[in-house]
């Protein structure tokens, strides 16, 4: 087999190490908190917990619940040393890695149009229950590579459910690519996203990244890199910035993921949970972008599946991870281990930055549902793979949705 990788893009920076403690939970929750007057208020994150005054944010007081103070502190953190800039400290101790561990303070601005267009600089990462479908260690012959087709533009009339997620890595700036998906705790009022393991959290040698944020129909009238140069924040998001307020993934990813899939790709998925950085719509995602995917946890085997389409803002060459693509195949299996679920396999030339992007197949009532995740790909591109969604899939949905079924 070529070597793989999971297909995310990362701006170099500097190389840090990741803590090595095992993994103390199955599960990632976090807060979001405001840290600049524009975005302040009282978190919901907490809903039982008394809200506390705290850190100063340009002059004003922003409220955090107790216990995320408490957390944050246990681990050093300053918040407005957090906000001017301590976020850039991936020092081994300064990494969060425990699932439980997961915040992701609002930083407002952060993410202006350079930052998001530039997350694709110099891709890094290359390097050289039960299967539902009962075809456990099956591996099919490679598929012929499928060419990647541009989504026509604006990308919110085509498929207002896609995005890109931009974050922080020790290397720099990064991006992945992300779907709104229904909650079922509030139905057409989701605030959900559905990504990739490794694009929250760099796995068994790792923590969490930082500075999670999702950018729905994120350059929607496909204009080219040199186009967006000057653009406004609006025109580069169009639907907002939406920052992760919690973040799952499984505990075998943060066990087992590493740099080219390793024996967590079979279940490199993650749901976030966003709120808008501005925090002054009383419209949820779905409500702004006008859509949200289902996700089936029990497509049919794989030969009976006809065609899966995956979506994503590749980012590595021939590429520049500004603009959204797509490639439809019908998918065949990839067995990385015996013991594993087997993965999907389709033909496709999207390269890193397509990571996270869904794969939309017919659901079971016939209608488009999310049935997969780009995960890993060979370094010369060619082919896509991602995950078989079962049951510690289905769990790391219903646990995001169920913390916030009563907000």
């Amino acid at each position: 087999m070529r070597p793989i990788r999971p297909l995310f893009a990362a701006r170099r920076a500097r190389s840090a190490r990741g803590r090595t403690s095992p993994v103390a939970a199955a599960v990632a929750l976090g807060a979001a908190l405001a840290l600049t007057a524009t975005a302040c208020g009282t978190s919901n994150d907490n809903a039982d917990e008394k809200p506390t005054t705290s850190a100063t944010a340009g002059g004003d007081k922003i409220q955090i619940p107790d216990s995320i103070k408490k957390r944050l502190k246990e681990h050093g953190f300053d918040l407005d040393k957090w906000k001017n800039g301590e976020w850039k400290n991936w020092d081994r101790d300064k990494w969060l890695r425990e699932a439980q561990d997961f915040v992701n303070p609002i930083i407002a601005g952060l993410w202006d149009t350079d930052r998001m267009r530039d997350a694709d600089k110099n891709p890094g990462g290359q390097v050289d229950d039960s299967d539902l479908s009962g075809d456990q260690g099956v591996t099919d012959p490679e598929p012929r590579p499928v060419k990647a087709a541009a989504v026509p533009a604006t990308y919110h009339q085509n498929v207002p459910y896609a995005g890109k997620l931009v974050f922080d890595t020790p290397e720099g700036q990064a991006q992945c690519s992300a779907t709104v998906v229904t909650d079922p705790a509030h139905p057409g009022k989701s605030n959900m996203v559905w990504t990739a393991g490794h694009c929250v959290h760099a796995g068994k040698n790792g923590g969490w990244y930082r500075n999670l944020a999702f950018v729905p129909s994120y350059n929607d009238s496909a204009k080219s890199a040199a186009q967006l140069q000057g653009v406004t924040r609006e025109e580069i998001a169009p639907y907002g910035v939406w920052w992760a307020d919690a973040a799952q993934t499984s505990d075998q990813w943060i066990a087992q993921g590493g740099p080219t899939g390793g024996a967590g790709a079979p279940y490199d998925f993650a749901v976030l949970h966003v709120k808008p950085e501005k925090g002054t719509t009383d419209k949820s995602l779905e409500e702004t972008v006008g859509s949200a995917l289902p996700v089936d946890f029990n497509a049919p085997a794989v030969p009976k599946i006809s065609q899966l389409t995956a979506k994503g803002y590749p980012a590595a060459p021939p590429f520049d991870g500004q603009r959204l693509f797509q490639c439809a195949d019908r998918p065949g299996r990839l067995s990385l281990a015996q013991t594993d679920p087997t993965m999907y396999r389709i033909g496709c030339t999207m390269t890193g930055g397509s990571s996270g992007g869904g794969w939309v197949g017919q659901g079971a009532d016939g209608t488009p549902a999310l049935v997969s995740n780009t995960s890993i790909g060979p370094v010369t591109s060619g082919w896509l793979a991602g995950p078989r969604l079962g049951k510690e899939a289905k769990a790391v949905y219903e646990s995001v949705s169920e913390k916030f079924a009563g907000q």
